[in-house]
């Protein structure tokens, strides 16, 4: 499991490859614009050029993108659906240009409750953006559960891959995030919970699916629905939580991608060689994960 953690790009986008392997990281997860803005400028050519050169010459070997926030794919609201998956459209054209392997998002709210009325406008949603934009992976990510948001278990998940995975299969996977599982309710502080949530996406989505790991720790404790990302170690999850994913071999392909708060360099360094501690020790001989 390659590991990483979502980077600035305030000194450009090849200044965010040279930062991450100062941090030691070996993945990256960066925004392709604002975060809280529907528009921004075009990535001009050269600077996309530049950023898919550093990475070639660097030795990051995965790098994804993260939608901006205001995508909301569940709409009632028509205006607001078309403006969300016009954006998401937008987004994968970005990360194609920055040559990123996948894209990240979430998919938004679903106030009717209804699982499979909510499924279908998301599904909807991403159909007219992989119609608008040709190429990209897009990884939907789970939530926390909070309020009306859709996706924080496996079968909601499912339920909008079920709709797209005849035509668009290739194009789409998922991102778990580990604090979102663990707040809505999926104890991950040790192997069982990991097993019960994986399993459960395997068995909703298929094998493989899952392409990253948001590997956050959380600072509430599980089942509180309150998305409050902790240092590795530092939280709810703790350490024998993220030492029983890096044990999980169906987890094995996926990337690590920490979203950390505080001072940088320090907050990235500090989690991303604590992640890489906890990866050694799985592999080690005599470990769990080491047997046969």
């Amino acid at each position: 499991m390659l590991i990483g953690a979502h980077v600035g790009v305030g000194d450009g986008f090849p200044g965010s490859i040279s930062y991450a392997e100062s941090v030691g990281c070996e993945a990256i997860q960066v925004f392709a614009k604002s975060p809280r803005q529907w528009r921004a400028k075009s990535i001009p050519l050269e600077t996309a050029a530049a950023f898919r050169e550093r990475r070639a010459a660097s030795d990051i070997a995965f790098v994804c993108t993260h939608t901006a926030y205001l995508i909301n794919l569940g709409s009632e609201d028509d205006e607001l659906w078309e403006k969300s998956w016009r954006a998401l459209a937008d987004e994968l054209d970005r990360a194609a240009l920055l040559g990123a392997d996948a894209t990240v998002s979430h998919m938004g709210t679903n106030r009717t409750g209804d699982l499979a009325q909510g499924a279908a406008r998301i599904a909807e949603g991403i159909t007219r953006a992989f119609e608008a934009a040709p190429t990209g992976v897009l990884l939907l990510e789970n939530t926390a559960g909070a309020g009306t948001t859709f996706g924080s278990g496996p079968d909601e998940i499912g339920a909008v891959l079920s709709l797209l995975d005849a035509h668009w299969r290739e194009r789409l996977g998922v991102c778990l995030d580990s604090c979102h599982a663990h707040a809505a309710g999926w104890d991950l502080s040790d192997a069982r919970g990991w097993d019960g949530f994986v399993g459960g996406l395997e068995a909703c989505c298929g094998p493989g699916r899952i392409h990253v790991v948001h590997a956050n720790d959380s600072t509430f404790a599980t089942g509180e629905h309150r998305d409050r990302h902790a240092w590795v170690g530092e939280g709810t999850i703790g350490s024998a939580g993220f030492a029983a994913m890096f044990a999980d071999t169906r987890l094995a392909n996926a990337v690590a991608i920490l979203e950390m708060s505080g001072d940088v360099p320090e907050k990235d360094r500090l989690n991303v060689s604590r992640l890489q501690e906890l990866r050694a020790a799985s592999s080690a001989p005599g470990s769990s994960a080491s047997r046969p």
